[in-house]
């Protein structure tokens, strides 16, 4: 096939394109930068700056390139902050992320349309921010939680609108957990390294991990297979920050992390922090593995945090 992939060099994307060059598609990624053209081309990919705000910059690339299917991947998580995570001031951190999962998705489902491509496949997240009512896991039929009145309520509002509009056109969404491997895992493991990541309060939120080689080979899938409807791409096993946490310290050579009751973590990380940490909950993968045929290489973020950081 013929796939175009929005935002083909962020994190994912880096190991999605030569995935879909190793099974035979031909591959035109977006970046926004002319200084990643180069690295696209050496994952084997046609390259094409793209401005994912911009309709006529969108309309263009996609109706050059031709397409049978677009993979949506674009976020500025990475460009925000100087690449530091900042879950207290969540709204300025994914405010870029956020105009793309809604103006970005819009221009290219309009690119989409006007061009006659029938495959979308979109991201969205699902890692700890499954609503936060019953069990600790929740599956596609449950939405994510909409943060209300907190910093992600707006992340958690662009995520909707992206699960909205792609379904209604047809495509799939994908609500990766959270991401670590090669370019991602530093960012999380700095702060525990510095001792600047606690457990707070009960640590019995949960959250769902995915390595990016297994989130790669879903999204490969769910292209072939022109899925649709959401999905959850996450790892065998949902957990509690209370356990997660002190083994990803272990692994990588850390103190084990200190203990923060949640009124003392509440004005230092803010709300979104806190309710991740004692109340988030997790996502089931039965929905993507039954569908997709999905195997992980990495079922468990306990063997992946041992070898990424081995």
């Amino acid at each position: 096939m013929r796939v175009f992939v929005a935002g083909g060099s962020g994190v994912l994307g880096r190991r999605l394109v030569p995935l879909l060059v190793a099974r035979g598609h031909q591959v035109t990624a977006s970046t926004t930068s002319a200084a990643k053209v180069g690295l696209l081309e050496q994952l084997g990919a046609e390259a094409v700056v793209m401005d994912g705000l911009d309709a006529v910059s969108v309309g263009e690339a996609v109706a050059k390139a031709r397409p049978d299917a677009i993979v949506h991947q674009m976020t500025a998580i990475s460009v925000a902050h100087a690449g530091k995570p900042d879950m207290k001031h969540m709204d300025r951190w994914f405010a870029g992320t956020n105009r793309l999962r809604t103006e970005g998705t819009d221009h290219l489902l309009a690119a989409a349309e006007a061009t006659g491509v029938t495959g979308f496949v979109a991201q969205s997240y699902g890692a700890w921010n499954g609503i936060r009512t019953g069990g600790w896991v929740k599956t596609e039929q449950d939405p994510v939680d909409p943060m209300t009145g907190t910093p992600a309520e707006p992340g958690m509002k662009a995520i909707g609108h992206v699960e909205d509009v792609v379904v209604k056109a047809g495509g799939a969404v994908l609500r990766y957990g959270w991401f670590y491997g090669p370019g991602a895992t530093d960012d999380l493991v700095e702060p525990v390294r510095k001792r600047q990541f606690p457990v707070v309060g009960s640590g019995a939120g949960h959250c769902s991990w995915v390595h990016l080689d297994d989130a790669a080979s879903a999204t490969v899938l769910a292209v072939e297979q022109r899925a649709r409807g959401v999905f959850n791409i996450v790892d065998d096993e949902p957990a509690p920050a209370g356990e997660w946490l002190p083994y990803l310290a272990g692994c990588a050579g850390a103190k084990r992390p200190m203990r923060v009751p949640a009124w003392l973590a509440r004005p230092l990380a803010g709300d979104v922090a806190v309710t991740m940490m004692t109340e988030g909950r997790g996502f089931s993968n039965a929905k993507a593995k039954r569908e997709l045929g999905w195997q992980l290489r990495y079922s468990s973020w306990r063997q992946g945090f041992k070898e990424e950081l081995a």
